[in-house]
Parts: structure tokens; sequence; C-alpha cells
């Protein structure tokens, strides 16, 4: 205990920088979700055929490799310049776009056909209708596996460290090589447990609030 006290302040900046990768990777991995989710079940097939290549390239390939690609071959590219954290930011967001994209295509799906005929017979166009009608449905319906995304991403951060990134993982491994005390995997483990328990509560906060008016 009077270890990790003495670096409590090395590992509160470790989660800092392990939220602040997370953060960055879910926010325009949902970006990058809800637009390739969208490409998916669109009428239209080269952006069926753009996001069906993207998604079975990155699902198809370790976020470790992903990682490695992004930060020493597009950041040594001239006129690039990628920084360890940013570099690990954008590998996390393009990976986690990838399922995301996937768990839209799912909810968007699972709307009823009659939903997106009764809408279009009000005189909506297809995309009013997807806008107001089918999104915002398949959105609550996304909620859940959402959350469960946002968990792993969280987990998926801690690759970083193979590029440098001192977040949780790496600072650990720092002090145990420092100081033997192996214990700290445990207190980084229970730093993991404490941040992936919050985001799931206030998953189910933001469900319980989306359902209010529903069974």
């Amino acid at each position: 205990m009077e270890v990790l006290l003495d670096y409590l302040f090395m590992f509160n900046s470790a989660i800092v920088l392990t939220l602040r990768i997370t953060l960055m990777g879910i926010l325009f991995g949902t970006v990058i979700g809800l637009i390739m989710g969208l490409f998916r079940v669109s009428r239209i097939l080269p952006l069926q055929y753009i996001a069906r290549i993207y998604i079975s390239i990155i699902r198809g390939t370790p976020l470790l490799l992903q990682i490695l690609t992004i930060y020493m071959v597009i950041g040594s590219l001239p006129f690039i310049n990628l920084d360890r954290i940013m570099s690990a930011s954008i590998a996390l967001a393009i990976h986690n776009g990838a399922y995301i994209a996937e768990i839209f295509r799912g909810a968007i799906i699972s709307i009823a056909n009659g939903q997106m005929e009764a809408s279009r017979s009000l005189g909506m166009s297809h995309s009013q209708s997807m806008r107001r009608i089918i999104l915002p449905q398949a959105l609550k319906r996304a909620i859940p596996p959402l959350g469960n995304q946002f968990s792993i991403a969280l987990k998926d951060s801690s690759l970083a460290s193979v590029i440098g990134v001192r977040e949780i993982i790496q600072t650990s491994r720092t002090f145990v090589a420092s100081t033997f005390n192996y214990e700290i995997f445990f207190i980084a483990g229970l730093y993991y447990w404490i941040i992936t328990t919050i985001i799931s509560l206030i998953v189910d906060k933001v469900e319980k609030k989306l359902s209010v008016g529903e069974r």
C-alpha cells in the first residue's frame, strides 16, 4: 500500500490518459460507426461496398497491428505528425467504428419494414423517414451493445502501451520493474473494473431514460 501511495500521482495521470484515449476512440468511433452503419443499409451499392470492405479489413486484423501501422507507417509519412497518444486514439476510433457500424446496422434492420412504409405513406422521403422515424428507434435498441463496446474500448486502450503510451498497464509495468511489487497489477485491474462499472451504470441510466413511456 505504501508503494501505491508513493506512485499515486503517476497512477492518476495514467488513468486520465487511459480515459482520454478511450473517450476519443469512443466518440470518433461512434461517428465512424454511424456513418458506416448507414452505408451498410444504404440502397447505393458503392456505399455498401465501402462499408463492407472497411468492416472486413478492420475486424479481420488485430488492433495491435492497426496501432503499429498508424504510428509507424502513417505517422512517418511526410507532412503527417502523429504522436503516440493521437496514433492510439485514431487506431481505437477506427477499430471501434467497425464494430459499432455492425451494432447500428443490426439495430436499424431490426425496425419493422412497416415503419418505413408508414412514414413514406405520410409523404416523407427515404432520408426523412430514416432520420425522424427509424434512427431514433434504432438508437434505443443500440444502447446496450454500445455500452458493451465502450467497456471493450476501455480495455483495448491498454494495447497503446506497445507504442510507449503511459496508460494504466504501461505505468503498472514500470512500477513493477522498479519495485518488484506485483500486487500493483491487481490495483491496475481494480481501476479497470471501477471504470467499466461506472460506464455500465451510465449506460443503464441512459437506457432507462430513453425507455420512459415504453413497457
